[in-house]
């Protein structure tokens, strides 16, 4: 909740100053929120200009972006508070690929706030009837969730990011797990937590071993369920495959309950409140010894 009530603080007060001295005046999680909310508002406002036929709009914004990034490397170069340099340094980050993202999208020539381009991004954006934060990408919203992160560094984004971004949301709209496979140490678990930063969910790991037996998976799946947070099951395919079964059958109830908006459903015979937020996601690495390949139904 106080999270919440610093967001929509900052949301209207980010007008009211330059952005590099509105920074300081609140914590690195709704600075950093609340930044990617205008970032997208002035995106959608030059498109509107755009359509108007004010060519350079887009440019523009561009150069406005620039001299802001230039703003902020001024301020690293200075002294600064332990805390107060991580912050600038994640919004750098971030920033970075907003202007990425307009230049991206001056070279392609996009026009329209329609285009592909421009709707496969993360979009914050701040519902003034509802009081809330709510984050959009392709057609799956989700509303932000405002647990407290703290001030972490986030992941540069590289087009791989975006790509898993898209799937991953897909997968939650569509109410089903992600499952990130690739060889080990690229980022899967890390994307992973990096989206979960993006929408303010808190994401819980596990590393995976084959001691896990399924009431051990089931009370990790009953926390999830009642905290709406998200769990992300690393090498998950060295659980035995008698177990695996089992496991199934258990996401698959959480995700029949999220489906019919349950409040409370029946978890291996308790009955438990759900979070409809609860994602589910697991990270493989193929073809190690003593891996075992997934079973069907799962």
């Amino acid at each position: 909740e106080t999270v919440r009530v610093v967001c929509a603080d900052s949301v209207i007060t980010y007008e009211e100053k330059p952005r590099d001295q509105w920074l300081f005046d609140y914590p690195a999680q709704p600075a950093l929120t609340v930044n990617q909310i205008w970032w997208n508002t002035e995106v959608v406002i030059t498109f509107g200009r755009l359509e108007e036929g004010y060519e350079n709009a887009m440019k523009e914004f561009n150069k406005k972006q620039i001299s802001q990034l230039n703003q902020l490397i001024t301020h690293l170069l200075g002294e600064l508070t332990k805390g107060d340099r991580q912050k600038i340094m994640t919004i750098c980050t971030i920033d970075v690929h907003n202007r990425d993202v307009v230049q991206k999208m001056i070279l392609n020539k996009t026009e329209s706030a329609g285009a592909f381009l421009w709707q496969s991004q993360l979009r914050h954006r701040w519902d003034d009837d509802k009081k809330h934060c709510f984050a959009n990408i392709c057609d799956a919203q989700f509303q932000y969730s405002y647990e407290y992160l703290g001030n972490t560094p986030r992941l540069v984004i590289t087009p791989l990011t975006d790509r898993c971004y898209i799937t991953l949301t897909q997968s939650l709209h569509l109410i089903m797990g992600g499952a990130p496979a690739g060889p080990a140490g690229t980022g899967k678990t890390e994307t992973t937590k990096d989206l979960g930063r993006a929408l303010g969910i808190m994401v819980y790991v596990f590393n995976c071993s084959e001691q896990m037996d399924y009431k051990s998976c089931g009370n990790i799946f009953k926390g999830l369920s009642q905290t709406g947070a998200w769990g992300c099951f690393d090498e998950f395919n060295r659980i035995s495959v008698e177990v695996l079964s089992v496991v199934a059958v258990q996401v698959k109830s959480i995700q029949d309950a999220i489906r019919d908006k349950k409040k409370r459903f029946d978890f291996m015979g308790e009955d438990i409140s759900l979070v409809p937020t609860v994602g589910m996601f697991i990270t493989m690495n193929p073809g190690y010894a003593g891996r075992t390949e997934l079973p069907e139904n799962l």
